[in-house]
């Protein structure tokens, strides 16, 4: 069981912006997390998770520092899912907010399984486009800096810079492998994932120790589109376009 203390920092973290729910809970440097794959409404497993989770580390929300989330991008639906529970819990509780972008977690946890130090992250955003963002790690500060800003793009308009060793992740290359203009070495190499509550946890303990909070009211999704999906026309053409290729 995790111990609870007055200098102890707890972070609880919830992740729902793909198909993909996760939350964990962060004591220090223990870590708890549950997830549930495949799941199609979120807002009726989320819950349920946190529950089990809390009760398995014999502490309350109350105990919680802070609540941090998955702010996007990513699933339109997910990411509000994420936004109206937390601050449901927040307001209840008490409790600042972290809102924390999807796409540091995927590089944060690139980190965490291979000490990556430049990442290139895509999520799959549909539509034939791609979520994505370039993340370099500072050794000396120990912190991320932001390399490309998060953008929404077709694949072939991912372009990163400083591509000394680079390293990939997310499920947006294995998405649209073919449509990529970078190295197959790198492609074949990517890290096919979706962003982690344990990374969340992770990245928002610096933001907390920083002072960097929010009120439960500033708890608010990351849009990089506003459409969210294609006309029947325009699935047809984009059908065709194959077709029409060859």
């Amino acid at each position: 069981m995790l111990k609870n203390s007055p200098s102890t920092h707890i972070i609880l973290a919830i992740e729902t912006s793909s198909e993909q729910a996760s939350v964990a809970l962060l004591i220090n440097q223990q870590l708890i997390q549950r997830v549930a794959s495949g799941v199609t409404t979120h807002s009726q497993s989320i819950l349920p998770m946190l529950q089990e989770m809390l009760q398995e580390a014999g502490i309350a929300l109350s105990d919680c520092s802070a609540i941090a989330f998955g702010s996007g991008p990513g699933s339109f639906t997910g990411v509000r899912t994420a936004c109206g529970v937390v601050q449901g819990l927040a307001f209840g509780a008490n409790l600042p907010v972290i809102p924390m972008v999807t796409l540091l977690a995927l590089a944060q946890s690139c980190r965490e399984c291979s000490e990556a130090n430049n990442v290139l992250c895509a999520l799959d955003a549909r539509m034939g486009e791609v979520y994505w963002a370039q993340y370099r790690f500072d050794s000396v500060l120990q912190t991320w800096r932001t390399v490309i800003e998060p953008t929404l793009s077709a694949p072939a308009l991912v372009v990163p810079e400083m591509t000394a060793g680079l390293q990939l992740i997310g499920n947006g290359f294995a998405a649209y492998a073919d449509q990529f203009t970078l190295p197959n070495e790198l492609i074949n190499a990517a890290v096919n994932t979706v962003p982690q509550a344990q990374a969340i946890a992770r990245l928002a303990l610096v933001e907390l120790l920083a002072g960097r909070t929010f009120n439960p009211d500033q708890a608010q999704p990351l849009y990089l589109r506003n459409k969210i999906a294609l006309t029947i026309a325009e699935r047809a053409e984009q059908s065709a376009q194959p077709a029409a290729s060859k």
